[in-house]
């Protein structure tokens, strides 16, 4: 028969509360008694009463004064309290409107924004701010009108000033360059010139230490020359020259110059590679830009099949070429002289269309000379009849 036994604690012996020392659940130890009366309760299950009107302060346990009205304690959202200042802004100051939403007050702008209509400054170009002359204050050098070219130096600008067909735009010229292209070219001339110091000529070219830019205090802005038609060209008496590929405009400016000493007719040079009118190549050219005429074509085998019609013997130049150039052999023949690129000579096509490759008799033993050089070799080769 089962006996009812008082229930037994940790010790074991009758009358042990099982259990008893460990704490409750979520209260900490040493607090085991019974609760009292309400504690457990929320305060807000109490009477206005006790537990005070709002905005009223009770004493707490810790004899500090608290604040029992939670909506003065802590501001609603969109609300600043009287006593906290808002939190500044790098950028900007806060600011209240009347929908309680804080704003951003951005600084006013340095520069106005133009009105509706009206002209807006240049747009600067890209990387400009960063350009050493826009650092120091120097102003850039004045663009080149499209269709226009600068030319500088003495005999070119003469040159230049003397030619009915040319344009003219501005005449820069320093006090001291005046007697020197008087000289040359008498007054007056067709331009009224500008009296300039030459630290702005150099500005207006853009000559810096090392671009090879001598104007001699002269420069002369006007337009390009216009090129007649083969045919019209060749009804100048004298030799003509082909240039194959020669890019360089100091060595096509020099063979312009060698053209005009020897009498040729023109120059041909190819229309996509081939250099410009420019001021490097009239001042090379000292003054044969304006007497011989520069034409380009976009084909130089088409050219020379032309210049075959019109009865013109293309003789090619090659330095490894059998055959030395003999100028009393072609009789009264018109010749066509053939020059090619320093580096790769004449091209495949261009050597197949030649009537007859030569090469110049050099005894010294050198491989090759400049292109310029070897143009004034062969030019008066041709020329000479004895």
């Amino acid at each position: 028969m089962t006996q009812n036994r008082p229930p037994r604690g940790k010790s074991g012996r009758p009358g042990d509360k099982p259990y008893a020392d460990k704490p409750a659940f979520g209260r900490p130890a040493g607090r085991t008694g019974a609760a009292k009366p309400g504690a457990g309760k929320p305060s807000f299950g109490k009477p206005a009463q006790e537990r005070g009107a709002p905005g009223e302060a009770r004493q707490t346990d810790r004899g500090e004064a608290r604040q029992t009205d939670r909506s003065e304690a802590r501001p609603q959202h969109g609300e600043h309290r009287s006593d906290q200042k808002p939190r500044p802004s790098p950028k900007g100051e806060h600011r209240s409107n009347p929908r309680g939403e804080n704003r951003l007050t951005l600084p006013p702008q340095t520069e106005p924004r133009p009105e509706r209509g009206a002209a807006r400054p240049p747009a600067r170009e890209h990387g400009q701010e960063n350009r050493p002359e826009h650092r120091r204050g120097q102003s850039r050098a004045p663009a080149t009108p499209s269709g226009a070219v600068w030319l500088y130096g003495t005999h070119a600008v003469a040159a230049a000033l003397q030619n009915p067909a040319r344009l003219f735009r501005r005449l820069v010229i320093t006090e001291e360059a005046q007697a020197a292209l008087a000289a040359e070219c008498p007054q007056p001339w067709p331009i009224q010139p500008e009296i300039t110091p030459r630290d702005r000529i150099d500005q207006i070219l853009g000559a810096r230490q090392g671009s090879g830019i001598v104007h001699q205090g002269i420069a002369l802005l006007t337009d390009q020359l216009t090129a007649p038609a083969l045919l019209d060209a060749m009804r100048r008496p004298g030799p003509i020259i082909v240039l194959d590929q020669i890019s360089d405009p100091r060595n096509v400016g020099a063979i312009l110059r060698t053209a005009q000493a020897f009498g040729a007719c023109a120059v041909i040079a190819q229309d996509r590679n081939a250099p410009e009118e420019t001021g490097a190549l009239a001042k090379a050219a000292s003054g044969a830009l304006e007497t011989i005429p520069l034409l380009r074509t976009v084909n130089i085998a088409r050219a020379l099949i032309v210049l075959k019609s019109a009865d013109c013997w293309v003789v090619g130049l090659d330095g490894t070429a059998p055959t030395r150039l003999n100028g009393p052999s072609f009789g009264n023949r018109r010749v066509a002289l053939v020059l090619g690129s320093e580096g790769e000579g004449m091209r495949r096509l261009t050597r197949e269309t030649c009537d007859e490759i030569c090469a110049l008799a050099m005894p010294g033993g050198m491989e090759s000379l400049n292109v310029s050089a070897a143009g004034a070799v062969a030019l008066y080769e041709i020329t000479r009849k004895d």
